[in-house]
């Protein structure tokens, strides 16, 4: 029996969502429901001080933190001593690239996949220009990406889904493809991650990293790195910080996210991807026929996320006509360089991007007006 969501019931939540505005710009990232806002402000307000200190509210923030850890451990299915915070994952793949990147020679070899966001492109480029490695790029398809393994390889970085296309890939063979190759899985699932549940050990991934205003958290990097990496590397930090995380973390954002996972598991993920399934397939069937989409055409394979084009309008006007009417969308290549490249889409293209709080009306909404235009 499927479990509905009750769409209204999650609106309620979110000040942000009572206007008349459709938010389908959830890839760049999504609204915050009060509970995450009312927990950043709170912490704010009633427990702010670093770590370490002989008094409440410093004991507070220390707790604060075994929490968000323990949060994210559920999270991403792994221990609480795998995870790790930064103020991005941009920021954190840079820290940890340059970490395993100590342990790698002149002409080891990185395969990267033209589905990637640049943040799981380019920290890769700047090590092998450190330390004169290559980088390889596969297509999206597996047989590509099986044909650039060799001896030489050390990592395959890869996205489980597209942040461009909306593509979802297989995550658990291409860590095995990686793993017979006696390379590292190192996922960007910051796309993946406000569509569905995360397991890292499920999947047998050896680095992991999602962004939590992307899954109506606050604005902060979240790794999970396996334990013998963790054990083996010697990270870039100041001394005195534990683990690898390199000094004082932003507390009151760990309190949003904490707030941020419970808000999830108050839904459950069958919930989510039921609904958003639903949407997409809605989404889908209304295109017009002046429109390319670019990805599947089907919700096989994908999540609810839809770059297109409308013949004859560049993608920054059709942005800028639906924004007039309070319909949010983007435009460009979102940083999935590659993808648009290989595309041959110098402008890039529109992006709808669905997620669970969206409505039906909203998805009937934009495609009345792509009809329009």
């Amino acid at each position: 029996m499927q479990v509905r969501l009750d769409v209204e019931g999650v609106r309620a939540r979110f000040s942000a969502l009572q206007r008349p505005f459709a938010f389908l710009d959830g890839p760049a990232g999504t609204q915050v429901p009060d509970e995450v806002i009312d927990a950043i402000s709170g912490y704010l307000r009633e427990s702010n001080a670093n770590v370490g200190g002989q008094f409440e509210t410093s004991r507070r923030t220390g707790e604060l933190v075994t929490a968000a850890h323990e949060a994210a451990a559920r999270f991403l299915g792994c221990s609480a001593d795998e995870v790790i915070f930064g103020p991005s994952m941009t920021s954190l793949n840079f820290n940890l690239t340059r970490t395993v990147g100590r342990e790698l020679e002149a002409c080891d070899e990185i395969v990267v996949t033209r589905l990637d966001h640049d943040a799981n492109v380019a920290p890769w480029l700047e090590l092998a220009h450190d330390r004169e490695l290559v980088v390889r790029f596969a297509d999206s398809d597996l047989s590509d990406l099986e044909d650039q393994l060799s001896e030489r390889t050390r990592v395959v970085a890869f996205p489980w889904a597209s942040n461009a296309l909306g593509t979802l890939v297989d995550a658990h063979r291409i860590c095995e493809l990686a793993h017979e190759a006696g390379a590292l899985a190192w996922i960007d699932a910051v796309h993946y991650a406000p569509h569905g549940p995360i397991d890292v050990a499920a999947v047998d991934a050896d680095v992991l990293l999602c962004s939590p205003y992307k899954f109506c958290g606050p604005h902060l990097g979240l790794a999970f790195v396996h334990r013998r990496l963790l054990d083996r590397w010697r990270p870039y930090k100041v001394r005195p910080a534990p683990g690898y995380e390199t000094g004082t973390a932003q507390h009151e954002l760990l309190a949003g996210f904490v707030a941020a996972v419970g808000y999830l598991d108050s839904l459950g993920w069958e919930a989510i991807t039921a609904h958003e399934r639903e949407l997409g397939g809605r989404f889908l069937e209304g295109l017009p026929e002046r429109i390319t989409l670019y990805g599947p055409s089907s919700m096989e394979g994908r999540v609810p996320t839809f770059a297109l084009n409308v013949d004859g309008r560049s993608p920054a006007e059709v942005a800028a006509h639906l924004g007039e009417r309070g319909i949010f969308v983007w435009d460009g290549d979102y940083y999935a360089v590659e993808a648009m490249q290989r595309l041959g889409l110098e402008n890039g293209a529109v992006r709808v991007g669905i997620v669970h709080y969206n409505t039906e009306g909203e998805v009937d909404r934009v495609l009345a007006e792509l009809r329009a235009l």
